[in-house]
């Protein structure tokens, strides 16, 4: 049995259109960025509209781990109202990258929600970390991860370390990178002076909706690796200013009659056809910006990008089952 998994992308004009979750949570992923560890604590409040159409309470939120205190809404919140979910993180004796989820239990339904913060503590007089070997160079990551990118927001920089653990000079003779990005990099990597290839990604023009994978290569004079792949992740979307309670009750809202579409048994060499109904359950127009499938195998299409409140439409998945 073969399941399909896809991800509608959309936007509406004015206002933001969303899926029609029960619990809508504007964000649930924050990135705190770099932090300074002497700094204290921080802490993010991510917000939710209750639109299940009755009261919800809070159960509880469990973090990850014990340097990640929660606190939430303790009162049932009302139909329309906003509820918000804290997450306090001491980064005391906690160098370096972190990721933690907060999960969410409500009397709604048991289905978890998930929220996640991210960032990177930092120390007095701390150094790069250099844990990847390529050849003689070091780097702190094998990948580079841009996290959350936006289509109409301009290019964003990533700054990716290096050092030359050799004896002698390593040049970078050129980089080879998609069109929707470029690379400033020094020309000599001197012998144990940390460097910065500083690389610009262009989320507009990449074109594309949802979670996203690339290469670059630097050729250098590194022998006997001179080619140095480097993966690049980010995931696209469409940035929206935040709502005001009154806009959100008036907002396009996508509604599914279900996430995941089973095809069943599938016969090799077929292309079996499913069809999945959208409609807009919100008070303003919708519109679809991308319907895109997780792999080269979906070929997803829709009958209508453009909802008026009510309307309905069909997203037609045709599943390539030669390869």
């Amino acid at each position: 049995m073969r399941s399909l998994l896809f991800v509608l992308l959309l936007g509406a004009l004015p206002a933001l259109g969303q899926l029609a979750e029960p619990v809508y949570f504007h964000d649930k992923l924050f990135d705190f960025g770099n932090i300074d560890e002497q700094d204290g604590p921080v802490t993010h409040e991510f917000t939710f509209v209750n639109q299940s159409g009755r009261p919800v309470k809070i159960v509880s939120v469990q973090a990850s781990c014990g340097c990640t205190t929660p606190d939430w809404s303790k009162e049932p919140v009302g139909n329309g109202r906003t509820g918000f979910i804290r997450a306090q993180f001491d980064p005391k004796g906690r160098p370096g990258y972190f990721n933690k989820t907060l999960t969410v239990i409500t009397d709604y339904e048991a289905t978890p929600i998930v929220l996640q913060i991210k960032g990177n503590v930092t120390m007095p007089n701390q150094q790069p970390v250099f844990s990847e070997k390529r050849g003689g160079l070091m780097f702190p990551t094998r990948t580079i991860n841009f996290g959350k990118l936006y289509v109409n927001q301009p290019p964003t920089a990533y700054e990716y370390r290096v050092v030359n653990t050799g004896e002698l000079p390593v040049k970078i003779y050129r980089a080879e990178v998609p069109g929707y990005m470029t690379v400033n990099a020094p020309e000599f990597l001197m012998p144990d002076v940390p460097a910065v290839i500083k690389l610009t990604y262009d989320a507009r023009a990449r074109n594309m909706y949802g979670f996203t994978s690339d290469n670059i290569i630097l050729i250098t004079s590194d022998k006997p690796d001179s080619v140095k792949s480097i993966s690049v992740y980010a995931t696209l979307e469409e940035f929206f200013p935040r709502l005001s309670p009154e806009e959100e009750k008036l907002a396009p809202r996508l509604g599914l009659p279900l996430a995941e579409l089973d095809f069943g048994r599938v016969r090799a060499g077929s292309s079996p056809v499913r069809e999945l109904p959208v409609r807009n359950l919100g008070k303003k127009e919708l519109i679809i910006r991308a319907v895109q499938g997780n792999c080269d195998c979906l070929k997803p299409s829709m009958t209508k990008t453009r909802l008026k409140p009510g309307e309905d439409s069909k997203v037609r998945i045709v599943l390539d089952a030669t390869g």
